[in-house]
């Protein structure tokens, strides 16, 4: 088990940093589009749709949309150019499904009588966590695109690693102090403690990389609201995390699939993410320099 784990996560950094490294803009908007379908198709478990035709075409809907969506903006995205019109959009909508998914968790399994068995509601939470997703992904990595291809990358990478390094944090303060549980309906393994510990390790990791780093993370943005965003930003992604796991509980499964062998599915693995990212690239780039 422990084998597969770790051939699983080698196959899946090395993925990662091909997409990031040698992709274009517009092939690796299709590669997270490629990732969107994929983690519709795990959603529509929790929606509680069995039939596997049923899925396959739900899953092969978002794709569609998402491949007609991206091919109609190719030129503007290997220009460095982000959904310009409706992107503030997308992210508010993100931000607000993320303020609605905290009040659900919450209230779980009271909230779960609205939506459980809901499908149209289920599939509604499923376009407002990956569509926003993909542009908030878009938007980083193709900051200054034109002038510097590799300043989006750094802006990305720190927000994959301040989640990622949170998350090993949060672990091993809650394998050490945890005793005060986070939310026991939703995910009893989770502690106070541990997403203290999370939280502790953003700050460090955003004075490091804002020391190594200078000007290339803040810009004109204020230092202070930055390291306040970054801690935030974690924040959100237990949220993320939470979320999902909701979800499972409800529906009754473990992983949201077996796609990565020994790590479960692509929820599974970007549940954070998706809540972290959309949320880091609105207020840093739409309400940072009002701060």
């Amino acid at each position: 088990m422990l084998k597969e784990r770790v051939l699983s996560a080698i196959v899946l950094i090395a993925l990662v940093l091909c997409a990031l490294f040698l992709f274009t803009p517009f092939y690796f908007a299709l590669a997270l589009g490629l990732v969107a379908t994929l983690g519709m198709w795990e959603w529509t478990q929790f929606a509680r749709f069995k039939q596997p035709l049923a899925r396959f075409c739900l899953a092969a809907f978002l794709g569609s949309f998402v491949f007609l969506w991206l091919y109609t903006e190719g030129n503007y995205l290997n220009a460095g150019r982000v959904f310009e019109n409706y992107l503030p959009l997308l992210l508010i909508n993100s931000v607000a499904w993320w303020g609605l998914a905290l009040l659900l968790v919450i209230t779980y399994p009271l909230s779960a009588k609205f939506w459980s068995k809901n499908k149209p509601l289920q599939l509604l939470f499923a376009f407002s966590t990956l569509i926003p997703f993909i542009t908030a992904v878009l938007r980083l990595r193709l900051e200054r695109y034109t002038q510097d291809a590799h300043h989006g990358l750094f802006l990305l990478l720190y927000v994959f690693v301040l989640v990622w390094a949170a998350d090993s944090g949060a672990y091993f303060a809650g394998r050490a102090f945890g005793k005060h549980k986070l939310a026991p309906k939703v995910s009893p393994g989770k502690t106070w403690e541990g997403v203290l510990g999370g939280l502790l390790t953003a700050v460090f990791l955003a004075f490091i990389f804002l020391h190594f780093s200078g000007e290339t993370l803040l810009g004109e943005r204020n230092m202070s609201g930055f390291i306040v965003l970054s801690v935030a930003t974690v924040a959100i992604s237990v949220l993320g995390d939470l979320t999902e796991s909701m979800f499972k509980r409800e529906a009754g499964i473990k992983d949201s699939s077996q796609l990565i062998p020994g790590h479960g599915g692509i929820l599974d693995r970007i549940d954070s993410l998706t809540a972290a990212v959309p949320f880091f690239t609105y207020f840093y780039f739409f309400l940072l320099f009002v701060i």
